[in-house]
């Protein structure tokens, strides 16, 4: 099931809000592709659509959430990849 949360977090001069899967990142991309969110807005688990974006996302059928939830939902779900873990591992050191 796909999720959403309110539009409150700022940058570039506009909110955003998170969109998620409970299921997989494949139902994700395909959702958000359906929504016309670039893959650009992808982060890590999760898209970030800007406000302008949220009531087509409901229409399209995702569930609203609180951000709580959504970070619950993708623990549950072992989707969750905290930042630390996205970053790809440097490298390794020449002698």
């Amino acid at each position: 099931m796909i999720h959403v949360d309110s539009p409150v977090w700022p940058a570039h001069g506009r909110l955003w809000a998170h969109l998620v899967s409970d299921v997989s990142l494949a139902e994700l991309h395909v959702f958000a592709e359906l929504l016309g969110a670039p893959r650009r807005g992808f982060d890590r688990d999760h898209y970030d659509i800007p406000a302008e974006r949220v009531p087509v996302a409901l229409w399209l059928g995702a569930h609203y959430a609180t951000s709580r939830d959504i970070a619950r939902m993708l623990r549950a779900a072992n989707l969750r990849i905290p930042k630390h873990l996205a970053r790809p591992p440097p490298p390794p050191l020449v002698r």
